[in-house]
């Protein structure tokens, strides 16, 4: 086997790696970016434990068809880069859009949510989601609602006797 085909093997091995190990990944063109606001943007993206690279389309396709992720063939040509959300599905899609508002040269092609393909509007709708810590925040004052209305009738009916 030539070194160049084993090199590409693995190259197709750590995309599968990084694939499995993402909630959510965005395929962004980066067309036109600076090399000053890709620097910023890969800041950004490494604070928030995102993992942001360009790949090989080829190879990209080839490690989504041996996981049987189907539907992105659309979106794999010309520049395209891949922000892969480890931690949370909507970290990724939120920080896109973010980058989206700043460089007006970045434009989403598609993701992946949970291992299916989604189009733009799919990651676009995943953005708007809250991130984790504030739907347990939403939750828990959902739940301490009922809680803090009865300590406050208690402490008023005190108050009147």
């Amino acid at each position: 086997m030539s070194k160049n085909l084993e090199t590409k093997k693995n190259a197709v091995e750590e995309i599968k790696n990084l694939i499995s190990a993402s909630k959510s990944v965005v395929l962004v063109d980066y067309r036109g970016i600076s090399v000053a606001d890709d620097t910023a943007l890969r800041k950004s993206f490494r604070e928030n434990n995102v993992t942001y690279k360009v790949l090989k389309n080829t190879l990209f396709k080839k490690a989504c068809e041996q996981l049987g992720i189907t539907g992105l063939d659309e979106a794999l040509n010309g520049t395209t880069a891949f922000a892969f959300g480890i931690e949370d599905e909507t970290v990724a899609p939120r920080l896109v859009k973010k980058a989206l508002k700043d460089y007006t040269t970045l434009s989403v092609k598609a993701g992946l949510s949970n291992g299916q393909a989604i189009d733009e509007k799919g990651v676009m709708a995943l953005a708007n989601v809250p991130g984790k810590e504030q739907l347990v925040a939403q939750l828990l004052y959902v739940l301490n609602a009922p809680v803090a209305g009865l300590a406050r009738a208690f402490k008023a009916i005190a108050e009147t006797k």
